[in-house]
């Protein structure tokens, strides 16, 4: 399986503070904000990864990562997405990276304080289709909203005003070869963006989308008040994050 790490945008909700730098090069507590995404996959046993992103500052991504080193990697890949075209647009942009092998995505704002190893596991087991993380969180109207139906999801609502359940879909997603022709089938949206909701309708349409509950708390730290959030969450409980120890950079297994 190799990894994705969706770092484009022009992070409008936090302007002026990404008036001269991606929202993903913010810091969140005592590291950027694009460490907490890569270690999410690298704890998960995910090592063959690509960051996409976007803007004027790409540039400052291969300066801060460089080929990864500091997260125990080899290399790194990079590739670069031209405006804002959505995160399934995004996600097509690795089709030549990933080949014909599964992929994990994670949005590059998303934070979580523990791992996602049992549901990396669960879905090589799986053999295919896709695969979506969920929260339980007390304003579901904000985010991808499943309708459950025992272990199976019905259908994803994304910002209803009167959600079907009680969870979020969390920016972590896990996707087989079939993505690629799903997202060409794709119409923009009324923003103008391809939608990952469209992509996991379509899994969901086929009977091939599995589910598993997040353990620990996640936020997304995509406005002032979330990462806010986030940074007092990583400052009081801790993250899967790089830890530094005598001058040193070394990677914590959450």
């Amino acid at each position: 399986m190799k990894g994705v790490v969706l770092a484009g945008g022009l992070g409008t909700r936090l302007r002026p503070l990404t008036a001269v730098t991606n929202k993903h090069l913010l810091p969140v507590y005592d590291q950027p904000m694009i460490y907490y995404p890569i270690q999410t996959l690298v704890n998960a046993g995910i090592t063959d990864i690509m960051i996409v992103t976007g803007g004027n500052s790409a540039g400052d991504f291969l300066k801060l990562l460089g080929n990864g080193k500091a997260f125990g990697l080899k290399h790194l890949n990079y590739t670069y997405q031209e405006g804002e075209g959505g995160i399934a647009e995004a996600l097509s942009l690795v089709e030549h990276f990933a080949s014909d092998d599964p992929v994990c995505v994670v949005l590059g704002d998303n934070i979580i304080e523990g791992n996602i190893r049992s549901a990396v596991r669960a879905y090589r087991h799986q053999g295919g289709g896709a695969k979506i993380i969920l929260k339980k969180v007390s304003d579901p109207e904000r985010f991808g909203v499943p309708e459950l139906d025992g272990r199976s999801v019905v259908r994803i609502e994304e910002k209803p005003e009167l959600p079907r359940s009680e969870y979020a879909v969390i920016g972590i997603y896990m996707y087989d070869a079939g993505v690629y022709e799903i997202i060409r089938t794709l119409k923009p949206s009324g923003r103008g963006e391809l939608e990952i909701t469209d992509v996991n309708n379509a899994y969901i349409e086929s009977d091939e989308m599995s589910w598993e509950e997040l353990t620990g708390w996640w936020t997304d730290a995509g406005t002032f008040e979330s990462l806010l959030r986030a940074s007092n969450l990583v400052a009081e409980t801790g993250a899967n994050k790089l830890e530094m120890k005598h001058g040193a950079e070394v990677t914590t297994q959450a």
